[in-house]
Formats: structure tokens, sequence, C-alpha cells
């Protein structure tokens, strides 16, 4: 059955609805969500009319394909109008919205409706007596449902199916499962359950049994007011009692049947009673009687299960293969497209990585090879300096012969000379950082002029420039010691009468070439050698 189905439906009641503008026009002010709850609502009291405006707004209302909210309620629109069409015989219409509605689900991956979806689906093929197909759909529902309740329907249906095939011990065996879940759901769909075990007993020629369930599944028709179940129940109760020569008992229970199908339009269970009088008239013999309820059964029969529907419904089936295959290949196109794109970004960011480690390491032994040149010229100057210190030592006693043989006539400045050399080479006084050219002068008891004189003349320097190579000189010593591990730049820094190691570290590089710390470092590796 079809889920959720409810029970009656007046063709004429829809069509004077479907002409109600007002109505229509209330409608169209409600959500999605509302429009939904509305048209369930409508369903389950039975007004199809009213439900299936209430759908229709949803489903032909404008929705973006990026909008999964949106095309989700389309989906559950399009199957509950299937359902209605179920109940109304129209199995071509609901044929058509449920395929739509499956292709939709299919391309929003809305998964936890497709077993509803191919539920419904397998009834319709039932109908239709396309039993594997409408199988191969309850089936491939039950492998994805999660839904209790919906598992029940699928094995009912499926025991149904096996039925149908003569497979009655398959079929007996889904329908028992079905009967054990539906009591632990409270009852869902039991009425139906039970009719279909009835048949089940029935097609055996099991008729007391057959009696017992369909009693009892008409019993809980009228419990839950499902007037289509009920109606059922009384038509197939009607043949059983035909079956077993209760004629009279067959009449009253196709003529109670009947009074039902026709206030709803219920034709396929019109069509299966009138069936079932004409067998009741030709097994009297009263073989005029027996053909016009045969022409009147086939009427409706045809009405319902026409070629045409028939041929609509294989169409519809082969339009969703064929649609499925072209989505799988679109889908198989633009996966490969995708791929082809990684793979060719993918050689983009191999190509500009390998450019980028190539340029990285061309600066690295660039960078390399220039810091051996530098190590190179900074020993050079290192050893330069060595020379220098020596250099240095004999050049201030070269001066001061030199000075003495120019200006022997001048006592008093060469006495001067000596005093200012002998002064610069005591270390204490030089090195402290308040020494200055006055404190020059104060050791040698003489001027400032007197003394710059002399520092300018002989030395070619002013005395910032001679107290600087003497305190460097003093650094390159201490640097040298033996244990002049125990030093830092720092340290030295101080030691010598900077204030600071910055300008430490200037007048050294300036007066030497190289970095103190290089030094230090250099004299540190020559004697570890």
């Amino acid at each position: 059955m079809f889920l959720l189905q409810t029970v009656s439906y007046s063709q004429n009641l829809m069509s004077n609805s479907f002409q109600n503008n007002n109505v229509i026009s209330n409608f169209l002010h409600l959500s999605p969500k509302q429009l939904l709850d509305t048209g369930d609502y409508y369903r389950e009291n039975n007004l199809f009319d009213q439900a299936l405006m209430c759908y229709s707004v949803i489903i032909n209302s404008p929705a973006k394909d990026t909008d999964e909210k949106q095309q989700k309620k389309i989906v559950e629109a399009l199957n509950k109008s299937a359902t209605i069409y179920g109940i109304m015989c129209d199995y071509r219409s609901a044929h058509e919205l449920l395929i739509k509605a499956l292709l939709l689900c299919e391309k929003y991956h809305y998964e936890s409706y497709l077993p509803i979806i191919y539920n419904n689906l397998g009834n319709v093929y039932h109908r239709f007596k396309i039993l594997d197909i409408a199988k191969t759909y309850f089936l491939k529902a039950m492998s994805l449902c999660s839904d209790s309740t919906v598992v029940v329907a699928l094995l009912n249906n499926t025991g149904l199916i096996e039925m149908d095939k003569g497979v009655t011990d398959s079929a007996f065996y889904f329908l028992n499962d079905a009967l054990k879940m539906s009591k632990q759901y409270n009852n869902i769909y039991l009425d139906i359950i039970l009719n279909t075990i009835a048949q089940a007993h029935q097609k055996n020629q099991q008729y007391d049994s057959a009696f017992y369930y369909f009693q009892w599944s008409l019993k809980e028709a009228r419990k839950k007011n499902n007037i289509a179940m009920e109606a059922d129940n009384l038509s197939k109760l009607g043949y059983s009692f035909f079956e077993t020569d209760k004629i009279d008992l067959a009449l009253h229970y196709i003529d109670l049947s009947n009074t039902i199908a026709e206030e709803n339009n219920f034709l396929e269970i019109l069509a299966q009673n009138y069936l079932t009088l004409s067998e009741i008239e030709e097994s009297k013999g009263r073989v005029v009687k027996a053909f016009e309820y045969y022409k009147t059964y086939a009427s409706i029969k045809d009405s319902v299960f026409n070629i045409q529907n028939f041929e609509d419904i294989n169409q519809l089936q082969r339009l969703y293969e064929v649609s499925k295959t072209n989505q799988q290949i679109e889908q198989f196109v633009i996966d490969q497209r995708i791929k082809e794109q990684q793979i060719h970004y993918q050689r983009i960011i191999q190509f500009i990585t390998l450019a980028v480690l190539l340029l990285v390491s061309t600066i690295l032994i660039a960078i390399l090879f220039q810091k051996r040149r530098l190590n190179k010229a900074y020993k050079a100057l290192f050893e330069k300096n060595l020379e220098i210190i020596h250099l240095q030592e004999n050049s201030i006693e070269s001066h001061r012969k030199k000075y003495k043989k120019n200006i022997l006539s001048d006592n008093l400045q060469n006495e001067l000379l000596d005093k200012i050399l002998i002064i610069m080479e005591d270390t204490a006084i030089i090195c402290d950082d308040k020494f200055s050219l006055e404190k020059l002068v104060e050791h040698t008891q003489s001027n400032s002029k007197y003394v710059s004189q002399v520092i300018n003349d002989t030395l070619k320097k002013n005395f910032r420039s001679f107290l600087n190579g003497y305190r460097i000189r003093e650094a390159q010593r201490l640097f040298s010691e033996p244990d002049a591990e125990k030093y830092t730049v720092e340290s030295v820094a101080l030691q010598v009468g900077f204030k600071s190691r910055y300008s430490f570290n200037e007048v050294f590089k300036d007066i030497t070439g190289v970095s103190p710390g290089f030094y230090l470092k250099s004299i540190r590796e020559q004697n570890n050698s």
C-alpha cells in the first residue's frame, strides 16, 4: 500500500475545489513548511483536492538549484501528491511524479527520503503486475531504510509480491516479520498486514485462517477509520464466502463493500466486486446478468489499467534510466575535468616549487662562496693586523727618532713627545673611559695647544684617532692572551675604555678591517691549531 495512504476521494469535489481561486490565493501566502503541514492535514482528513493544491503550489514555486532545502520540500510534495494519485488509481500521474522526485533526490543527495519513493514506485509496478521491478524497488528501499515504520510497510509489500509470484513460504516469512515489527511500533499498518496475511491463506485455500485474518483486519481498519481497507476486506471476505459456496454471505459482504467503494470512487475495489458478482451469477447459470457484471468490471478495469497507461509507465521508466545514465556520464565528465585541472595545477605547483628551490639553492651557494671569500679576506686582514701591531711598536720609536732629528734645537718639544708616548703606553691611564686630551695635558704638565701640535705634526693624527689606536692595540693584545677565552667582546670593550660595544665595534673594524668578534674567533682558532 502507498505509505500514509488515506481513504477517500471525490472527483467532483476536486474539480470544484481547483476552480476556487480564493482558496488557491490563500495558499500562496503560506511558507513551504506551512503548505506541507496544511497539505498533510487535508490528506489525513480525506480532502485530497485541497491537499493537492497545497502540494502543487510547492512543486510549481520557483526554486534555485542551490536552494537544497526548498528542493527537498519539492521532493516531499511530489511524493505525497503521488500517493494521492495512487489512491485515485491514476498510476501514470503517480509514476510521473515519483520519477521527478527520485531524480531530485539523487541530484541533491536526499538519501533519507529515497526508501519512501522506492516503496511507492514498487507499489505502482505491483498494480500492473510487473513483479520483478516492484520487488527490486522494495528491496532497494529496504537496504537504505533506517525508519522502522517504513521497514514494516516494505516487509508487507515484499511479502505481497512473493505471494503473487506463488512463493507462499517466502511470503509468510516477510509477513510474519512485518507483523512482529508492527506490534512493536504501536500496530503501525496492522490492518494492511493482516489483510495481506489473509490473502496468503486464501491463496493456499486455508479459508478458516483467511476468514480469521480478514475479520481481524476489518476490525483494525474500522478502528483507524481506514475506509479503503474496510471496503477491501469486505470485498475479499465476499469472494472467500463465494469460494466456499456461501453465496448469501458473499452477496452481503460484496454489497457492503460496493456501498463504500462507490461513495469514495475506489475503482480497483469496485472492479473486483463486479468480477466476483459476475462469477456468482455465472455459477447460478444466469449468463446474461453475469455478462453485464463482467462488462462493468472490464470497463472499470480498463479505465485504471489500460494499455496506454502501461506503455506510458514503461516509457517513463526508460526515460528515468536514460536520464540517470546521462547524469552519470555528465558527472564522470565533470570529475574527469576536475581531475585534469588538479593534475595541471599540481604540475604548475611542482614547477614553481622546483624553480623556487633552484633559486634558493643558487642564492645559498652564492652566499656560501661570498662568505668564504669574506672569511679569506678577514683572515688576510687579521694577519695583516698582527703585522701592524709589530709595525706600530716600531713606528712610535721611529717617530720619536725622526722628531728628535728634526727638532733637536727645541728641547721642550722633544721632552713633550717623550712624555706623551710614555703616558700612552700606560694602559691604566688611557683605558679609563674618562681619559681625554685634557687628562693627557695634565699628565704632561703642558698645555693642549702644544700637545695637539706634537700629535698632529709627528703622527699625522688627531687626538681621538691617536687614542683609539692605542686602545684597539690593547684590545688586540687582550684577545691574543693564552687565556683569552675568559674575555667577551663586551668585557674587552669596557676594559679598554669604550662605553658601548657599538662604538667599540665601529672603531675596531675601522682600524683593523674586521669585527672584534671575528678577530677573537680567529685568535682562538689559531691558538687551538
